[in-house]
């Protein structure tokens, strides 16, 4: 039976359009740190790759070798940290140029680092891709987090930012830094604006 991540996980990837406290266990990540504007066509170049070597990951069965522990599952949605370069804070105003970004697809547990490197080889061998060699196999661990789901335009996430502002106030919370994370739950090629879905997500700790 496949692994559905939608189904198993819904704790940490079907929130609800409403803060709330969630601990995020260890993870393992294919991810590539990149900076500028998430329209421009860098940006899905290395979204493109990280693709290429989670389905080179999820197909390995059907091309002659299967991982101890492998198990059918559906791939992880992308997910992205995202920050500011210095100038990019003293503005009053976002510029999207300034953005710095960590995007991201995470792994099944039977992933290992031989694993990553049979994908490597497979999409070196299949579709060699620029951006390749930049991306890397890491563990991360959130641990305490506030989420929410935040429905409609990436524009629009400043709203729902608030909302989690007020609840950290309510429950003497604050942020560990000035990072957060965003997993994307939408197809933005297929789905309209005002409906994507995307999890808002930032680490925190008690207030001193």
């Amino acid at each position: 039976m496949k692994f559905e991540w939608r189904k198993k996980e819904k704790d940490l990837y079907i929130p609800k359009q409403k803060p709330e406290l969630v601990t995020v266990p260890k993870q393992k990540f294919l991810m590539i740190q990149g900076k500028g504007n998430p329209n421009h066509e860098e940006f899905a170049e290395r979204v493109g790759v990280l693709y290429s070597l989670a389905y080179a990951i999820r197909m390995m069965p059907r091309n002659g070798y299967t991982p101890e522990g492998y198990f059918e599952y559906t791939v992880y949605p992308l997910e992205g940290i995202w920050d500011l370069t210095e100038e990019g804070r003293q503005l009053d105003e976002l510029n999207k140029d300034e953005l710095v970004y960590t995007i991201m697809i995470r792994q099944p547990d039977f992933v290992t680092l031989e694993v990553v490197k049979r994908a490597f080889e497979r999409v070196r061998e299949k579709k060699p891709h620029p951006y390749l060699e930049e991306v890397k196999f890491e563990t991360v661990e959130d641990g305490m987090s506030v989420q929410m789901l935040h429905v409609g335009p990436f524009d629009d996430e400043p709203q729902t930012f608030e909302k989690m502002d007020v609840f950290l106030e309510e429950q003497k919370l604050e942020r560990v830094s000035l990072t957060h994370r965003e997993i994307y739950l939408s197809d933005i090629r297929r789905v309209e604006p005002s409906k994507l879905k995307t999890v808002l997500r930032y680490q925190v700790k008690p207030r001193d």
